[in-house]
């Protein structure tokens, strides 16, 4: 197997007569390759410059030269029907393909690019997704992994697997990894020449070989992904002979090293070609460019033609460009290890300029030992756990995120064409200041301020459309108070789903008021409208809350689910109440909701017969509920048919105890119900006759919560610990689980408390004349033997 080494002694090819393609095999995302395109470029001066890559981007490529153009960005291109359908293709700055097209728009040199266009491939996912079934691909949603990146295999398995190409270079070599094979014999090495280009396709040309021909005959049990890599690289060959016949004589292609040999159209015949291409299916595609983040490009992140360190190698590609003779890449390990001491003293941590000078010399000595041909990561890496942080790889990690894979975030500059609800979107972001960043960044808002309002509305449509730039980090209890804590974190994926968000309507607001109108439509159950209500309210959509809102009446007034209709009651309680504090209509919210607490309360207590543990639970869990809704509305229409209803079920013994227990809790804390009466209920539900089980169930619905019953009221204690102390060890045994998870839920102040006052309290009384004191005299001498009075007699 050819070696990729540079000999000095081996001059480039000769250029041939008329005109050629020159094939630049590059690794994606590869410093070193993308260094060795430049200096090819600069060699070979082509007419025309070719990228691997789908030419709808070709509408957009102009853009890439444009200030207010930063990578990492990437190629987005979607059904324009089926937004959800796209593609993408990242670049960044040490990129090959970024090289090369950024060196042909500087000096006006045609670029184009070229594979089989994405108006094919997506008609042909659809139709493969439509004959295998929706969703039976995990990775379909994606979009930016290796099952959506053209460079990649079929989405779908196929019946055969994808060469290895690098695998069998590297073993090849004697090496058993093959990206570090990758890294010593290409990306490691700053000097370039046309023929490590050539020696490249014949390397992969030699693997292929036998197994993967460059033009495969294609037949009806041709596999998947044979037939889809058969099908891009005619497209490619397509490419090339199309800029032959537009008179270009010096093309310059820079593709993946795995299709080198086969994009030369020379000898081969273009019939061929393009009976693969012919009447195959279309859909209507758009194209753009979207930022993207380092993180994004990394392997780790799913993105399959990602690499392992995005950080090192913009570092490493930015001191390779500091001239021609590569003396730039000599200090990129002296100031990699700089950075890191910097990065470790933001920490707190020690990091001298001593032990940098240190750090370097071992990363050399281990390059050295190692045969490498120059310091990698890895030798970095080691040398910086061994001296900066003396052996402990603990500091190591809370840098190393930062600096291998790091945090950047591209830009596109404002012409970019963008989806309508997109572009709403940045202008609110530029309107209240919010800054788009790839790092978390936690923001407080103060909903009094009319700026806190307007990003918490922001980030509800938002939220409403799945677009989770922000996330919420205090729930539950934000709608009454002023405060709201959110976590942003933008991804480059949410570019697709706002895409796919212009659907429902072309800003930010209409879209998020369809989303939800739609998810009203297609609810099931009260539970699912209520909380759509809450949402509602919350991204203050007026005109989609009454939508949501009719749709609730409109099942509360059919439905006769009483745990359903329980489940509704808090969502619209809180919408009701806090309506004033979103500028939000919550009218027609009230009259619905006096119905559903109507309706519930009527059929309360028939709902909560013959109920099991577990429905018990859930039956218990929505009185709750609805019980806390209620409350926060000062409202006699509500809290009087309620009310009603849980004296019902208070007062009938025959159904669950949990149910009962906690309706007799609620009514007492109301007061509705006196002390005395509930002592006589616990009294009756602990006497002897009673289940034990039953009688648990129903002390752990009284007692629930917190243990004040308890400590205020003497006479509810004497009587739980007077049935304990009755009931049977079998019986306890079966019982102790369900009291230990009751009293575990009170505080330890509590539970002390209790115990102090059961300590105190004075113990029954026993009448001497109970005593038989014939029978208790043997006992009553033992015990004086064992005290040493046996010389005092008898009781």
């Amino acid at each position: 197997m050819t070696q990729l080494v540079d000999d000095p002694s081996t001059a480039p090819p000769e250029p041939p007569v008329g005109p050629s393609v020159t094939v630049l095999g590059i690794r994606h995302h590869g410093p070193g390759s993308a260094r060795s395109v430049l200096l090819a470029l600069e060699e070979l001066q082509p007419d025309l410059v070719l990228v691997e890559g789908v030419p709808e981007l070709d509408a957009v490529l102009p853009l890439l030269g444009e200030e207010g153009m930063e990578p990492p960005v990437a190629g987005l291109v979607h059904a324009v029907d089926e937004p959800g359908r796209a593609l993408f293709y990242p670049l960044a700055s040490f990129s090959p393909e970024w090289v090369a097209l950024r060196w042909a728009l500087a000096r006006g040199v045609p670029a184009r690019h070229a594979d089989l266009a994405a108006t094919h491939v997506l008609a042909l996912e659809r139709d493969l997704d439509s004959l295998l079934g929706d969703g039976d691909d995990e990775d379909a949603e994606e979009g930016d992994d290796e099952s959506s990146d053209p460079r990649s295999p079929e989405r779908r398995p196929a019946t055969r697997e994808r060469i290895d190409a690098l695998a069998e270079l590297a073993a090849a070599a004697g090496y058993d990894d093959p990206e570090r094979w990758w890294e010593d014999a290409v990306e490691h090495r700053s000097t370039s020449s046309l023929q490590r280009f050539a020696t490249v396709a014949e390397a992969m040309a030699a693997v292929r070989e036998g197994r993967d021909p460059v033009a495969p005959a294609v037949g009806p049990d041709t596999d998947a992904w044979t037939l889809t890599n058969a099908r891009r690289e005619a497209a490619m060959r397509q490419a090339v002979r199309a800029g032959w016949k537009a008179g270009h004589t010096r093309i310059a292609f820079v593709c993946g090293a795995y299709h080198a040999p086969a994009v030369d159209p020379t000898g081969r015949p273009a019939a061929a070609d393009n009976r693969l291409l012919t009447k195959l299916a279309k859909v209507k595609v758009a194209a753009t460019w979207v930022p993207w983040t380092t993180g994004r490009l990394s392997r780790a992140s799913g993105y399959g033609a990602g690499v392992t360190s995005p950080g090192w190698y913009q570092h490493l590609f930015e001191h390779w460009q500091s001239g021609p003779s590569g003396e730039g890449a000599d200090l990129a390990s002296t100031s990699w290890l700089v950075r890191t001491a910097r990065a470790l003293r933001e920490e707190n941590l020690d990091a001298s300029p001593a032990s940098v000078l240190e750090a370097t010399r071992l990363a050399e000595t281990l390059a050295v030992v190692r045969g490498r041909p120059s310091v990698g990561l890895e030798e970095l890496l080691e040398a910086t756990q061994a001296v900066l942080c003396e052996g402990s790889p603990v500091p190591l990690r809370l840098v190393a995120d930062r600096l291998v894979v790091g945090h950047q975030l591209g830009q596109v500059p404002e012409g970019t064409p963008m989806a309508p609800v997109a572009e709403d979107l940045a202008r609110q972001q530029r309107s209240l200041r919010l800054k788009v960043s790839a790092e978390e960044k936690v923001v407080e808002l103060d909903l009094r301020r009319e700026a806190g309002r307007a990003r918490s509305v922001l980030f509800h449509r938002l939220r409403a459309l799945d677009v989770d730039w922000a996330t919420p980090l205090e729930t539950g209890g934000t709608l009454g108070t002023f405060k709201e804590v959110w976590s942003l974190r933008w991804r480059p994926e949410l570019s697709v789903t706002l895409v796919e968000a212009g659907l429902h309507g072309t800003t930010v607001e209409d879209a998020a008021a369809g989303r939800l109108a739609e998810l009203a439509r297609e609810a099931d159950g009260l539970g699912e409208l209520a909380v759509l209500i809450e949402r509602c309210l919350l991204a203050e959509l007026g005109e989609a809350l009454q939508t949501v809102v009719a749709r609730v009446d409109e099942q509360a007034a059919h439905g006769s689910d009483v745990l359903a209709l329980l489940t509704s009651v808090a969502p619209m309680a809180r919408t009701r109440r806090y309506g004033d504090v979103r500028a939000v209509d919550t009218g027609r919210v009230g009259e619905v909701l006096l119905t559903v607490v109507r309706r519930a309360s009527v059929g309360l207590r028939a709902a909560c017969s013959s109920l099991d543990d577990d429905a018990a639970a859930r039956m218990r869990t929505a009185i709750e509920s609805a019980h806390d809704g209620i409350a926060l509305l000062d409202d006699e229409k509500l809290s009087g048919p309620w009310r009603q209803a849980l004296q019902q079920v208070a007062a009938d013994d025959a159904l669950h105890g949990s149910v009962g227990g906690r309706a007799n809790r609620m009514l007492l804390d109301a007061g509705g119900l006196p002390a005395e009466e509930v002592a006589r209920r616990l009294s009756r539900r602990l006497s002897t006759g009673a289940d034990p089980v039953s009688a648990a169930g129903f002390l752990d619905g009284l007692l629930a919560g917190d243990a004040l019953l308890l400590v205020h009221e003497p006479t509810l204690l004497r009587l739980v610990d007077g049935w304990l102390a009755e009931v049977g060890a079998n019986t306890f045994d079966a019982l102790l689980p369900l009291l230990r998870r009751t009293f575990a839920d009170f505080a330890p102040a509590e539970r002390r408390t209790i115990g102090q006052q059961l300590t105190t309290q004075d113990g029954p009384e026993v009448e001497a004349e109970t005593i038989d004191a014939v029978r208790a005299d043997p006992a009553v001498r033992a015990l004086a033997r064992l005290m040493g009075l046996s010389g005092r007699g008898s009781a």
